[in-house]
């Protein structure tokens, strides 16, 4: 568990990044911080391994202060995965993957196959291993940074906008490898996106904030959705324009999920008569 306790930070030039910022993050869960430029959502990542270090408050795992032991010793247990992915460019993908577990002191060898193992877990071919970054594509480098972030086996992974520079296509393929990993490992993933929809569908929870990491709202999507907080949220997830308000319309070629402008956002797998006999209405069900 991560906990932020009454946390300020204001930057040298007297610039309030965070003011008064209170907030328990799960363990075990990926909590989405969202928000515009400005509004804090990196600063409070970076708290959490003392890239930033707070003005006041405390931030605490597990109930021990972060500022408590050696910066890098803390760095080197939490996985930190970026935009760009941050690879360096003169090691190999192999040699990328194995930084952190060599800095630990793993042996090569070790370290090496602990490196080719996590290939398989992100989904690249073995052959990419003695490949330089520059010889791979967008979402490869991400992916070998999602590796590197999972070399030593942290509890705690933080991403700060890792696929906000590759193409939608495979973002949306990244989106869909990280909830995967997710399912199989486990981990207490903190996320920061400015995207709201790749907050929905990543978050188990997530966190809206404004200027100065004021917090608007939190919740789980479900929450979020059906129940925006002020006309903020609602605008901000896109509810005052009718992205989020879907109904079905009937076509020649089957029922499509059209939203409040009449545009189609998809079909539907289950036709309504289906549901219907799935989940019968109750008699205080309304039905239209």
């Amino acid at each position: 568990m991560i906990e932020f306790r009454s946390v300020t930070k204001t930057f040298p030039d007297g610039t309030r990044a965070v003011d008064d910022f209170s907030l328990v993050i799960p363990a075990r869960q990926t909590t989405v911080l969202v928000g515009s430029s400005g509004s804090g959502k990196t600063t409070l990542l970076r708290m959490i391994n003392r890239m930033v270090e707070p003005t006041s408050g405390a931030v605490e795992i597990d109930g021990v202060s972060v500022l408590d032991g050696d910066p890098v010793a803390l760095r080197r247990r939490i996985g930190y995965v970026m935009q760009n992915s941050g690879l360096l460019p003169h090691f190999s993908v192999i040699d990328n993957i194995a930084t952190v577990l060599r800095l630990n002191g793993v042996a090569r060898r070790e370290a090496h196959e602990r490196a080719r193992e996590l290939l398989d877990t992100v989904g690249l071919d073995q052959a990419l291993a003695e490949r330089y970054p520059s010889q791979l594509s967008g979402g490869q480098q991400q992916r070998v940074g999602v590796a590197r972030g999972l070399a030593a086996d942290p509890n705690i992974l933080l991403m700060d906008e890792p696929f906000g520079a590759v193409d939608p296509i495979v973002r949306t393929e990244l989106q869909q490898e990280l909830l995967r990993l997710q399912r199989e490992l486990g981990k207490t993933v903190v996320f920061v996106t400015h995207d709201i929809d790749e907050a929905l569908l990543l978050g188990d929870r997530i966190v809206i904030l404004d200027r100065a990491a004021r917090i608007v709202q939190q919740g789980t999507p479900d929450e979020i959705l059906t129940a925006p907080a002020d006309e903020f949220v609602a605008a901000f997830i896109g509810a005052d324009r009718g992205r989020r308000a879907l109904h079905l319309k009937q076509t020649p070629h089957g029922t499509v999920v059209v939203d409040a402008d009449g545009r189609a956002q998809g079909t539907l797998v289950q036709s309504p008569a289906d549901l219907l006999d799935a989940h019968p209405p109750r008699a205080t069900d309304e039905v239209d």
